[in-house]
């Protein structure tokens, strides 16, 4: 069962007025002031059809904004294993009644979501794996705050069942291929719940090299066999982290709380000691085309992921201290690289089993 209280402060984070690069990055845009048609007699049951391609936010068999390579980057020019990216929250501003779960046919939605997680999130994982990322019905932003544990229940099974049936036609297509899950936010608390009872402990675990599900606390014993990573290289494990400015208020992380899993992006170990500027490999903020490195420091400690104030242009201006909006862009070339490291890690392992 899924923490829910645990996730209610993700609403905070849609208000936040600060650089481009939070705004683009989770989609907080002049689109937010365009209401979307939203039907009045829905069938939530009927399943979305995901052998459409135009219920993929991201495919591998269309040009989609997950194949942005920023300026100065590559990709491999054969990919052995695919991802399967679930995305953050992007249905937000007011909530009508009746309209608690996005519509997979709302245009201007779907634009807001390829135009930023899916372009400055998912492509992170592009260098050496195909991307997949379903539409899927997601909760509304302020679901998370709803107050009826059963109303809530069902609006995010709606969502969670639209991610559970697009994974099993991603099986369906992929034939047998190695997989990534990764996710951010409203979609770690999908993904959470789609690991738990698809993939852990079964078969398929075997084909999954790893699982970056970020931005939603992940609890120590929340898997019975599935383990967090403890280096750069393990496969067949998970890493998750939230991150935090140094002078947070712990409002949503506590630095005494030993029960979260908290891996840090830079040397992708569970362990707390501070890790300097210079060891930072680079972010990506509102200009694909331009990559930052070095600008902060990082430390785990009990349930967040801590880091000083980045430095970069325009830095000055950005005053929140949680950095939840971030998790990805802020570590976008650390998590680039990494995945291609476990990615030649796990098929060196694969050809010494045979």
């Amino acid at each position: 069962m899924v923490n829910w209280k645990a996730h209610k402060h993700i609403s905070v984070f849609y208000n936040i007025i600060g650089l481009g690069f939070v705004i683009v990055a989770m989609g907080c845009s002049a689109l937010n002031k365009i209401e979307s048609q939203h039907e009045n007699k829905i069938n939530w049951e009927e399943p979305v059809d995901y052998t459409n391609l135009d219920n993929w936010a991201a495919h591998p068999a269309k040009k989609d904004p997950s194949d942005t390579i920023p300026q100065g980057l590559i990709v491999d020019k054969e990919k052995i294993v695919d991802v399967f990216f679930i995305h953050p929250t992007t249905y937000t501003g007011k909530m009508e009644i009746g309209k608690e779960n996005a519509l997979i046919t709302d245009a201007v939605l779907n634009k807001k979501t390829d135009d930023s997680p899916i372009r400055f999130q998912a492509s992170a994982f592009n260098e050496s794996s195909n991307v997949y990322a379903p539409r899927y019905r997601q909760a509304h932003i302020q679901m998370y705050q709803e107050k009826d544990t059963s109303k809530l229940y069902e609006k995010f099974d709606i969502a969670y069942q639209d991610v559970k049936n697009a994974f099993i036609t991603f099986l369906e297509q992929n034939q047998q291929r190695p997989f990534i899950i990764a996710s951010h936010s409203q979609g770690t608390t999908h993904a959470k719940r789609l690991i738990k009872e698809l993939i852990e402990g079964k078969s398929i675990q075997q084909r999954m090299v790893a699982a970056y599900i970020i931005g939603m606390p992940v609890e120590k014993n929340y898997f019975k066999y599935l383990k967090p990573c403890t280096d750069s290289l393990q496969t067949n494990c998970f890493v998750s982290w939230r991150t935090f400015r140094n002078d947070y208020d712990e409002t949503w992380a506590n630095r005494l709380d030993t029960g979260i899993v908290v891996v840090n992006p830079i040397s992708w170990k569970t362990t707390e000691e501070i890790l300097g500027k210079d060891q930072h490999k680079g972010a990506i903020l509102y200009n694909m085309n331009k990559t930052y490195s070095g600008t902060h420091q990082t430390q785990v400690e009990g349930s967040g992921l801590w880091i000083s104030r980045p430095k970069f242009p325009g830095s000055f201006l950005y005053r929140t201290r949680n950095y939840h909006v971030g998790d990805i862009n802020l570590f976008y070339i650390d998590i680039r690289k990494n995945v291609k490291q476990r990615i030649q890690i796990y098929e060196k392992n694969k050809d010494h089993q045979k």
